[in-house]
């Protein structure tokens, strides 16, 4: 009898290493040094699925590369549909990895915990559903080098920053000017997740930090969700990544500064990942590990960071999902939202940063002063951490927008991500609110494609607006009110209009000869006796109008039928 236990322990423990060694991955197989090329990638996972009931690969949407996106689904239930999780309020996990891919530290983490899952060595709830993206960016993976990232100290060969079209795709989920991102704006709101984690590494200052964690923005997240973020779970983040030998800090945002003086908390607008995923009430993270930190112990640590949130999932799933369902249900009914958050440097936090002494020295190139960091004198000091931010614009939600359906562009994007809208069936007059831009500043050159503006000022009125069949109204009683509202308010820091969506109506497309409209002015002002008057006062009180007559006349244009009503005024409309 004995012998015989003894030889099914043999072979239970025999087929275990077996499988061990038959899914080991290249990272472990080179001691931590190397990372997979695209194609072994995916094969990794598809072996996975070929050989694991509970692991299935779909694939949604094209990328600038050419190659579709997949989307390794695992769930130990084999039901592999989001509506069907939603339905039991099961905890959904959405890890996506390689948007950077010269930062390849999260593929080949969720290569290694998948397949432990998948042989036991990692216990899951069985109502934890999880999503993996392997590589988002395919083109930046596909394009391999060794010397894109200067400062990193490993894998030995990985892949760029840039996409295909050399597009960075955290600045993109806003705007969705790639592939990628429309196809990830359609993946995530298939599966609408209640943790989202979008794995990096940082550049930056140096410590002894081998991971550092941008949580999304509490304020700018909100509701129940910022709370149980704020309180909650991201001490219970730092707390176990502490006892895994892995202590964390925030992302340290000290650019210009010295990190133990204190920095402030990343601010994560709607254009990165993190800020996008926080518009759907979504408990959002992108870890950074740090570049200087070799590779094997940058992955080492991720890992740890996503078996960190499997066990937040397991401890609180139910508690997550009905704060974020909570969320999602009241941006229906809620009637104001804030935009355009500030920092508030009267709050902060004191955390624990373990760093090294810098200072300055000759630099053997130039000469002159260079910072370094000294490694033989490591510190660990309290220091400040500015992690509130207060609201610096409030508006009242309309009861709904109305979109003329020339502006396909904004339908399309609105579609993307689960607005839902209808087509307004005839010809028909409607009152609604109208903003003129008044005011906004530009960039003197490109951001990621843009010249992005910001400020933007608007003035408000009503009008009789005639819209047209096929037109599109959106009613403001939706899941995503949040996310209507970032793009469509032009005022607000992401707003489509601050994406350049809307420069067109920027530009006058009718003008006038002056040697003919100044006997038309003239005219014009006889009948309105008024506006001569007010013209009047306005070169009593400017000089400059007063000395130029071609600036008079311009005055009187501006104020007459005859301008085109379209210029600088923004063609979605509010129904108040």
């Amino acid at each position: 009898m004995k012998k015989t236990v003894c030889l099914l322990v043999g072979l239970i423990f025999g087929s275990v290493l077996m499988a061990q060694d038959k899914y080991q991955t290249l990272f472990e197989k080179t001691g931590g040094r190397e990372t997979p090329e695209y194609e072994d990638v995916i094969q990794y996972f598809k072996d996975l699925a070929q050989d694991f009931e509970q692991v299935k690969i779909v694939e949604m949407g094209m990328t600038d590369s050419g190659e579709p996106i997949h989307i390794v689904l695992y769930d130990n239930e084999r039901i592999f549909d989001p509506k069907k999780w939603h339905e039991k309020d099961r905890p959904i996990l959405f890890i996506n990895n390689g948007i950077h891919p010269g930062e390849p530290d999260g593929i080949d983490a969720s290569m290694m915990l998948l397949r432990d899952i998948l042989l036991g060595k990692q216990q899951v709830s069985d109502d934890i559903a999880i999503a993996i993206i392997p590589v988002y960016n395919i083109g930046g993976h596909l394009n391999r080098g060794s010397h894109s990232r200067v400062n990193q100290n490993g894998p030995e060969a990985y892949g760029f920053r840039g996409n295909a079209r050399n597009f960075d795709l955290n600045r993109d989920f806003i705007k969705a000017d790639t592939k990628n991102a429309r196809s990830f704006q359609l993946i995530f709101n298939w599966l609408r997740p209640h943790i989202f984690v979008d794995t990096h590494v940082s550049n930056g200052a140096d410590y002894q930090h081998v991971m550092t964690l941008i949580s999304t923005q509490h304020n700018r997240l909100g509701g129940q969700v910022g709370k149980y973020l704020h309180e909650h779970l991201n001490p219970f983040l730092y707390k176990s990544m502490e006892e895994k030998d892995f202590p964390m800090v925030p992302y340290v945002n000290a650019w210009g500064g010295k990190p133990e003086d204190g920095w402030a908390q990343f601010k994560d607008l709607g254009r990165y990942s993190s800020g996008y995923a926080a518009l759907f009430s979504t408990l959002s993270f992108m870890p950074e590990t740090h570049m200087l930190k070799p590779y094997a112990d940058r992955v080492q640590s991720t890992y740890s960071l996503l078996e960190t949130f499997l066990e937040a999932l397991a401890n609180e799933g139910d508690e997550i999902v009905q704060v974020v369902k909570s969320d999602r249900e009241e941006q229906k009914s809620r009637s104001e939202f804030a935009f355009n958050h500030n920092l508030n440097r009267d709050k902060y936090s004191l955390i624990t940063f373990k760093g090294y002494e810098s200072g300055q020295k000759p630099s053997d190139i130039s000469g002159l002063p260079r910072l370094y960091y000294d490694r033989d004198k490591p510190f660990t000091k309290e220091v400040k951490f500015y992690d509130n931010y207060s609201e610096g614009l409030t508006l009242i939600k309309p009861q709904a927008y109305v979109i003329p359906q020339g502006w396909y562009t904004v339908i399309e994007n609105l579609q993307r991500n689960g607005v839902k809208m209808n087509k307004i069936s005839k010809d028909t007059l409607i009152k609604v609110s109208v903003y003129h831009i008044e005011d906004f500043q530009t960039v003197s050159s490109p951001f990621e494609g843009h010249y992005l503006h910001s400020n933007t000022k608007v003035k408000k009125s009503q009008e009789m607006i005639s819209f047209r069949k096929g037109d599109v109204l959106v009613t403001m009683d939706q899941e995503v009110n949040r996310y209507i509202m970032e793009v469509l308010e032009p005022q607000s820091e992401d707003s489509f209009f601050n994406w350049n969506f809307f420069d067109t109506i920027l530009q006058a497309k009718e003008g006038y000869s002056s040697y003919v409209f100044e006997d038309l002015a003239n005219e014009f002002l006889e009948e309105h006796g008024r506006m001569r008057q007010v013209l009047e006062e306005e070169k009593a009180k400017d000089e400059n109008l007063a000395k130029s007559a071609a600036a008079q006349l311009r005055w009187v244009y501006e104020r007459s039928p005859w301008k085109e009503k379209e210029h600088k005024r923004y063609p979605i409309f509010r129904v108040d």
